[in-house]
């Protein structure tokens, strides 16, 4: 909120005065917090910072120690510059003792050539500080009341991402915690150019702190999550416009004239060829290349932005019908353990589904692909959403597929009822999310779970069959999937069942089989950790375990040293054969390895070590695919 020495130079009031700056160049960009007139020498001891010191010069010490002392204190305490008029004190220009001072210790020191009454100087920079304070309260507000207005709407993550860029005009991107964009707004720059190279880019933007500013990278970073757990991180490029390959950027134009010390340096020609500072005057435009913090709002604004985008994880927006709105309550009553058990089973037999001494089996049904056809990319839903995920963690998924919408869910769910109605079966069942359908189901004998469950996936088929028929047959019931969890003999384990049938129909979308109903047996490792990649706690398994290989090959991109690992391990950790596979000699793969082991800190003969990094590089592969 404070101008630097540089734009109080530009101010009429000072270029009336003919300023000409004679030492420190190097401090122009430092921040004015006040302006102070002194006459006296020891004016270091009643000062605290930040002041721009004028003077006449006429109370400064005759001797040169005595100058450099004058000097030396001033910097001591840390002023942001020193302006001398010319007429009283010192004629033609100031002692070369005070410039050769103010030069070594790079305080800015400038001439007024020219009668200024310092009232005017003081007035101008202070109505500058108090203009540019409310500027920053009023975009605060505006902040505040924008994204106040989202968490209230229940704005999904993009619209959040949006109103960052619109009101900031800088680049955003919202990633999950294996660098995985989630939404992103270019502000109006080349998108290709933003996502390029996305993961390698992010990890080298490691700012200390919660919420700070990485000023290598050029990227203001804060971490979204609620609750005690993060999920992800908001990312905002400032200075906008800046190179993505180091986050820095010449200023619109091109690069900016650089004073030359004991020498006024013209600005460029403003609109009709003359000089906005006039000829002979200071330009307040720093440095080409300069990267200065962003300013406080940038900063309050990424911080409400994550909060918005967090609480947007917590709301979840339902317009069914009465009757499966009390349904979808019962169920995410169970999953998120928001209501008592002895309370989800006397308000689920008042609906006419008995909880009590049965046996329950959680099922989902839903498309192998979004769009009901083949299976296509999607946006990934962030870890943690949707009733399936941990307690406390609901909210809206991020799949924005035009065909999965309504009416097509609707669809669905009416087809899972029919077929529980046809197989003389009773249970809770309502949509999840957007993409699928649950079913508590309640059986009165353990013995007939699979028997029923396989009733249930035949009268299923049935029923989307002549729905199909009667539309024309314009879909395929081969996209249906069925999966169920394992059946459980009390209320308490419901919520077991549930998530684990959710995990399985997740993981088999990819499986090409054409089994009735998928269970837990038939997805590997590889089938449970993809269905486990937007879970929070396993991002955070592979960033311990790989995080710094990652971040060592995002340095040295020729090298890619995960490669190397994966060949060792996946050979069973035989070097010779993983060296051959790797297209490497032994010598060569030998080194690899134990540089591997020298980054990753650990043992690469340890089995239970190799086990941990196997399992990890299974986890990065289901990450990473779409």
């Amino acid at each position: 909120m404070f101008p630097t020495v540089r734009e109080v130079l530009a101010l009429d009031p000072v270029r009336h005065g003919a300023p000409r700056l004679v030492a420190g160049e190097v401090g122009l960009d430092r921040r004015v917090r006040w302006v102070h007139v002194a006459e006296v020498p020891d004016i270091a001891t009643l000062l605290g910072g930040g002041e721009l010191v004028l003077t006449t010069g006429i109370g400064l010490p005759a001797d040169d120690a005595g100058l450099r002392a004058f000097i030396g204190d001033l910097a001591g305490v840390g002023v942001s510059g020193l302006v001398v008029e010319l007429g009283r004190r010192y004629l033609d220009g100031v002692p070369r003792v005070m410039g050769a001072a103010a030069e070594r210790h790079g305080l800015p020191l400038v001439e007024l050539r020219r009668a200024t009454p310092f009232v005017r100087i003081t007035e101008a920079v202070h109505a500058l500080i108090v203009d540019a304070q409310l500027t920053e309260l009023r975009a605060t507000e505006e902040i505040h009341q924008r994204f106040t207005e989202l968490s209230v709407e229940g704005a999904d993550p993009g619209e959040v991402v949006r109103q960052a860029a619109e009101l900031s005009g800088c680049p955003v991107v919202l990633e999950n915690l294996s660098r995985q964009v989630l939404a992103y707004d270019p502000a109006g720059e080349s998108a290709e150019l933003l996502l390029d190279g996305w993961e390698q880019h992010s990890r080298r933007i490691r700012p200390e702190g919660r919420t700070a500013y990485d000023p290598d990278r050029g990227w203001l970073v804060t971490m979204v999550g609620a609750r005690g757990q993060d999920w992800g991180r908001l990312l905002l490029r400032w200075p906008p416009g800046g190179d993505l390959a180091d986050g820095q950027s010449l200023p619109a134009g091109g690069p900016a004239p650089v004073p030359t010390p004991g020498r006024a340096v013209a600005t460029p020609a403003g609109p009709g060829g003359s000089s906005p500072a006039g000829p002979g005057r200071l330009s307040p435009a720093g440095p080409g290349g300069s990267s200065p913090a962003p300013p406080t709002r940038l900063t309050i604004l990424v911080e409400r932005a994550a909060s918005t985008l967090a609480l947007g994880r917590l709301i979840r927006r339902d317009a069914e019908g009465l009757e499966r709105q009390l349904h979808r309550t019962l169920l995410t009553a169970l999953l998120d353990h928001s209501w008592p058990v002895d309370e989800v089973a006397l308000r689920a037999r008042a609906l006419g589904v008995v909880l009590d001494r049965r046996q329950l089996v959680g099922v989902v049904v839903r498309h192998r692909a979004d769009d009901g056809g083949e299976d296509t990319p999607r946006h990934r839903q962030p870890a943690g959403s949707g009733p399936l995920s941990e307690p406390g963690h609901s909210g809206e998924a991020l799949d924005n597929v035009p065909d999965a919408g309504p009416a097509r869910l609707r669809d669905l769910a009416e087809a899972v009822g029919h077929a529980l109605r046809e197989a003389g079966l009773t249970g809770l069942t309502s949509a999840l999310d957007d993409q699928t359908v649950g079913v508590l189901l309640a059986l009165p004998d353990p013995a007939a779970e699979e028997r029923t469950l396989a009733a249930f996936a035949a009268a299923l088929r049935r029923a989307r069959s002549d729905a199909y028929a009667t539309s024309g047959g314009r879909r395929s019931v081969a996209g249906l999937l069925v999966a169920a969890g394992s059946g459980v003999g009390s209320l308490r384990e419901a919520r077991r069942s549930l998530i684990e049938a959710r995990q399985v129909a997740d993981a088999a979308r990819r499986d090409r089989r054409d089994l009735p109903i998928f269970r837990l047996p038939h997805v590997g490792l590889a089938g449970l950790l993809h269905l486990l990649r937007d879970e929070p706690r396993v991002q955070t398994f592979v960033e311990r375990q790989l995080g710094a290989l990652l971040a060592y090959d995002a340095q040295h991109p020729r090298e890619q040293l995960l490669g190397t690992l994966r060949a060792y391990l996946e050979q069973g950790r035989n070097k010779s054969a993983a060296a051959s596979a790797a297209h490497l000699s032994r010598p060569a793969f030998y080194e690899r390895l134990a540089r591997i082991g020298r980054i990753l800190d650990v043992d690469l003969d340890a089995v239970d070590a190799c086990l941990s990094l196997h399992v990890a590089l299974l986890a990065l592969d289901a990450i990473r695919t779409p």
